[in-house]
């Protein structure tokens, strides 16, 4: 990594920069009641950010950002406030202005780390979108420059402020299914094959050397493109990181565990034959002192497959418990199945922040970024585990895989010549 100075952006962006003032105290209210937000990157989930900010009386998205000027202006249009919504191609112009207390990054998942890392600089808050990063090496780099701005930053595993999981999990805590030595964290949904796709000049108007940023230089491609670069490893991680660490994270969350003592993974691709870089199908087992967390996913069988859809199984001695966006239920052995809750809510998490920016409290956050870093972690080695094709054994002390060279040159990444990683 290297020190992120305005000469390092006035080349690297031909003149845009970003003021790199760090505020060195805690996290303080904004000056007025009202947040003043701003969302970087505007695809489905960027405008999600947007449309769910705006509906907030004390919140108002005051600019938009990327590098795609048709989406851009689709979401600031799509805003009560549209004619006052300044537009951004560049996040770094956009994070010089002062008046802005925090941002939403929905890129794709390469910018995620980078792009936090600017707006803590910059003095943002910031809630970012699963995975919090790209690769280990990102998250442990932001949980660190969290900790020293005092800012705020919330992680997109929005289930844990809703309030039906926030139950369930206090349910399992309390003992009330007896010991829980395993829970399965299930993603199963029909994602459709992508084809194959030529390479070709990007769309007319958009940056797309500014999209690639970080990640190597390689000629545009529709399947590189708006959603299906979730599917190649330079930009993204697969359904792994994409849906699968929302399964994860709840696991995680109720089995009350962290980082693992060992990840073995089988993968593969049973269905795609085509511009796919990621798998299809994947089986991956974390090995906990007292239990294992398995995560299952195929993404050729659609949610009703066997009665519920994506969501957390966890076995007990009493019986089971599950979490899924239909709600959360309990089974006890010999009894039928039990509704005790709703599911995930992602206006609970926006609300969580804006009212922990409004008071300066970042201790109150129900995804911190400590907490989404450690499941990121998990869907990376579990990434990692599945490219090696071998099990890992994991020392959380040294944050690496032990003895084993090529497993840990996958916790990191190189980055392109001008995008360095910045240190905060």
């Amino acid at each position: 990594m290297t020190d992120w100075t305005r000469r390092d952006f006035m080349k690297a962006a031909g003149g845009t920069a970003l003021a790199s003032t760090l505020a060195a105290h805690p996290a303080a209210a904004v000056p007025s009641e009202r947040v003043r937000h701003a969302v970087i990157g505007t695809g489905n989930q960027g405008q999600n950010h947007a449309e769910g900010f705006s509906r907030f009386p004390d919140c108002e998205v005051v600019a938009v950002c990327d590098v795609d000027p048709a989406r851009r202006a689709e979401a600031a249009k799509a805003l009560p406030n549209a004619a006052r919504v300044e537009q951004f191609e560049d996040f770094r112009a956009l994070l010089e202005r002062k008046d802005i207390d925090s941002v939403s990054i929905a890129t794709p998942d390469h910018w995620h780390t980078w792009v936090a890392l600017a707006a803590l600089k910059a003095g943002k808050h910031v809630y970012v979108e699963k995975p919090c990063s790209h690769n280990v090496r990102e998250g442990e780099a932001l949980v660190k420059a969290a900790a020293q701005s005092g800012k705020c930053v919330q992680h997109g595993t929005q289930g844990r402020s809703g309030k039906g999981i926030q139950d369930a999990v206090r349910f399992l805590r309390e003992g009330n299914l007896g010991a829980v030595r395993a829970a399965k964290a299930i993603n199963h949904q029909l994602r459709e094959p992508i084809g194959r796709e030529p390479d070709s000049d990007p769309p007319a108007g958009v940056n797309y050397d500014l999209w690639l940023g970080p990640a190597p230089k390689r000629p545009f491609s529709k399947n590189r493109w708006h959603y299906n670069w979730h599917w190649f490893w330079a930009y993204g991680g697969g359904d792994l990181v994409n849906d699968g660490i929302h399964q994860v994270d709840q696991a995680r969350w109720g089995l009350g565990v962290g980082l693992p003592n060992a990840v073995s993974a089988s993968s593969a691709q049973l269905f795609y034959r085509d511009d796919h870089e990621t798998p299809d199908t994947q089986l991956l087992t974390f090995e906990y002192d007292q239990c294992h967390l398995i995560y299952e996913m195929r993404l050729w069988t659609d949610y009703p497959m066997e009665g519920h859809d994506n969501g957390v199984v966890f076995y007990g001695d009493k019986g089971i418990l599950e979490i899924g966006r239909a709600g959360c239920s309990v089974t006890f052995i010999g009894q039928p199945k039990k509704k005790i809750g709703e599911g995930t809510d992602f206006a609970a998490n926006i609300r969580n922040f804006l009212d922990c920016v409004k008071a300066g409290t970042p201790e109150k956050l129900n995804a911190p970024i400590t907490e989404g870093h450690i499941s990121a972690t998990l869907c990376h080695l579990g990434n990692i585990a599945s490219r090696v094709g071998r099990r890992l054994t994991f020392d959380a002390k040294t944050m690496a895989c032990v003895s084993d060279d090529e497993a840990n040159k996958l916790l990191g990444r190189e980055y392109r010549s001008g995008y360095e990683l910045p240190v905060v």
